[in-house]
């Protein structure tokens, strides 16, 4: 199995397990700005130490960060922040599920914008894989796909929100990779963390800085819920050198569509811990983003 594939899936897992953690922090210690930030400024330090002892054990010179480079993760650090605060304004809606279902356009949007920024293709055959694996995603929404006549369901704020964050992730996604690119190593893995570690050290500076303005109790409430924040940045850190080192090693629009699979590992979460019902047309949603799964594999 190739390296980027086998990268996606650990990524994908990982961060199934964080958004777990931060839900349960977001519905109990933090706001979801503050379990944004937790995840963030605890994977920071890890990371921090990790590239100090990995860059003196081995007696690397600290790379030159080129203004490519610096761009290239600030776009795609803000990029990512603002659609989180795009998915985050969407609870304000009762159409939040409509809006949910516009922002998995991303699967298909990021294989435009690695086009138009880095000029990356796909196949007919990955792109067809791509677009299955979108028709699941919107057969396991919550929001049912039939329309009762009214227009104001499918176009509202709500649904510009979604279709703005999954254009920002989109663009996040491509940045990340053309980041890493820029990078002298040879190691994709070394690569991946040394830019991982300029987007979250920005990140951590730019949310840090907002709260401190904004929301300064919830940088207190941060500290004091560290017990469980701490696992948030692990299986978050854990995570994004998944999604990094997939993003070095192969087209953007590829791993995204293979992260697709995310869905499935939720779903499983679902169903056998909380012992939910699945439905007929979660069931076709489930064998479509499989085949989906396999055809990104072979397409790559």
């Amino acid at each position: 199995m190739e390296l980027w594939i086998i990268a996606t899936l650990l990524a994908s897992t990982f961060q199934t397990l964080r958004f777990t953690l931060q839900k349960i922090l977001s519905s109990d210690a933090l706001s979801a700005t503050g379990a944004t930030f937790a995840r963030f400024c605890y994977a920071l330090p890890f990371l921090t130490i990790g590239l100090a002892v990995y860059f003196g054990m081995n007696a690397i010179a600290l790379p030159a960060l080129s203004a490519g480079l610096l761009v290239y993760a600030g776009v795609g650090g803000l990029t990512q922040i603002f659609a989180t605060l795009c998915v985050l304004s969407m609870f304000k809606y009762r159409n939040f599920a409509v809006g949910i279902t516009f922002k998995k356009t991303e699967v298909i949007l990021v294989a435009l914008v690695g086009f138009v920024l880095l000029g990356e293709g796909i196949s007919a055959l990955g792109f067809g894989a791509i677009l299955l694996g979108l028709i699941a995603l919107l057969l396991l929404s919550k929001q049912p796909l039939s329309g009762q006549g009214d227009g104001r369901r499918w176009i509202n704020r709500a649904s510009a929100l979604g279709l703005a964050s999954g254009l920002l992730f989109a663009v996040s996604g491509v940045c990340y990779r053309a980041a890493s690119l820029e990078l002298p190593y040879e190691q994709p893995f070394l690569r991946a963390a040394v830019s991982l570690f300029v987007v979250i050290a920005f990140q951590t500076c730019v949310m840090g800085l907002w709260m401190g303005l904004r929301e300064p109790s919830q940088l207190r409430a941060v500290w004091h819920a560290r017990k469980t924040a701490l696992w948030v940045g692990v299986t978050s850190l854990l995570g994004s050198l998944g999604w990094f080192t997939a993003f070095t090693l192969q087209t953007a629009a590829y791993v995204k569509g293979l992260g697709q699979i995310e869905l499935l590992f939720s779903l499983c979460i679902s169903i056998l811990f909380f012992q939910e019902r699945v439905s007929r047309r979660e069931v076709f949603g489930i064998l479509f983003l499989g085949l989906s799964v396999l055809g990104v594999i072979f397409a790559a």
